[in-house]
């Protein structure tokens, strides 16, 4: 992903006939940066990357979970200004690893705990949405994106860990297991879309 970074800054840089810029933004794909070149009159592509990791404790009406949510988003863009520099539309693609790993404990205070992972249900998720601001804009300016991008359904994924317990322990865990596992997915399905908000600031040459 950071190669597709450097990639896209040295083909901005190599370009004298094109307005291009880089800029640095946060929001909720994460912390990051993009980098955009001027294609047409009223088109520029943008490359970019974001991440971040936060630890996230949820409680289910069966188990108690710790863990951590990690995002991780490589995004490649086109921005569309039909009024001008400043408000635009923006299409594309977001290829993605976000997910969230964490153990939990079952609430009933039984022994064992559960590993889980829920991924993204499309790790190359479309997006649409809609901007403020122009990346590859001259000088130091603001930019947004508000839009949605669309990751499927999450798949959630659980395996009980029975170290140290008996073969009956074991069992229960198991089954208990199977049976959060099906109420996760269920509850888990109506999440196909993923809010994008962004802002930051560019600099262009």
């Amino acid at each position: 992903m950071k190669r597709a970074l450097m990639f896209a800054a040295a083909f901005a840089a190599s370009s004298s006939l094109h307005a291009a810029g880089i800029g640095i933004r946060a929001g909720t794909t994460g912390i990051g940066g993009d980098v955009a070149f001027n294609l047409a009159p009223t088109i520029d592509a943008r490359v970019g990357y974001s991440a971040l990791k936060w630890g996230h404790d949820v409680d289910t009406s069966n188990v108690s979970y710790k863990g951590d949510a990690k995002l991780s988003n490589l995004n490649a863009l086109l921005d569309f200004h039909p009024l001008g520099p400043i408000f635009r539309l923006t299409g594309g693609v977001i290829l993605n690893d976000n997910k969230y790993e964490a153990t939990g404990r079952p609430s009933n205070g039984g022994p064992g705990t559960i590993n889980a992972k829920v991924e993204a249900g499309n790790r190359a998720a479309p997006y649409l949405g809609v901007g403020w601001g122009n990346v590859a804009g001259a000088g130091v300016n603001f930019y947004a994106d508000l839009g949605v991008m669309f990751m499927g359904s999450p798949k959630a994924t659980l395996s009980a860990d029975c170290t140290g317990l008996s073969a009956g322990q074991c069992s229960a865990l198991q089954s208990q297991t199977a049976s959060e596992q099906g109420a996760l997915e269920d509850k888990l399905h109506r999440f196909k879309a993923y809010p994008v908000l962004n802002i930051g600031i560019t600099i262009g040459f």
